[in-house]
């Protein structure tokens, strides 16, 4: 991945916030996930690449940011399955507008769903995995692109 391909998830992730109306969305400078090991919160949803680019594509943030955000959208009493379905349609809507700019033969998956630890999250072992820190008001999650 270069650094126009990454430009595209940064975007991506500033236009789901602002789409949403939260204010004071960062994007932190992008890194390389050297352990190999998914970084993750408390949920996190997963949308798996095919086509000519392989991969995954994940947000995961920890729970406060979660129900925060659903307060913001108009929820006042989220459960946990609020929290799985809203970080699935983070996933989802930041990768299918990457969708548009990398072209139709970008596919990806209904999201996954995890909450917790990492078990279930499988990075590909020949593809490097980019973490794109973000910041919406005291609240710390991230995206992390690892595509082939």
């Amino acid at each position: 991945m270069d650094e126009s391909n990454i430009q595209v998830f940064i975007n991506s992730v500033v236009h789901y916030f602002k789409q949403l109306n939260l204010d004071n969305v960062a994007v932190d400078t992008p890194y390389l996930l050297e352990s190999g090991d998914p970084l993750a919160y408390d949920f996190t949803g997963i949308i798996g690449i095919s086509g000519v680019r392989k991969g995954c594509v994940y947000f995961s943030c920890p729970k406060v940011m979660a129900t925060n955000i659903l307060i913001c959208m108009g929820e006042i009493d989220s459960t946990d399955d609020d929290h799985c379905d809203m970080v699935g349609e983070v996933a989802n809507t930041i990768s299918g507008n990457a969708r548009r700019d990398f072209g139709p033969e970008f596919l990806i998956s209904v999201p996954v769903v995890v909450q917790g630890e990492p078990q279930r999250i499988s990075l590909p072992k020949d593809a490097r995995s980019i973490v794109i820190p973000i910041r919406w008001r005291e609240h710390r999650a991230a995206l992390v692109v690892c595509l082939k």
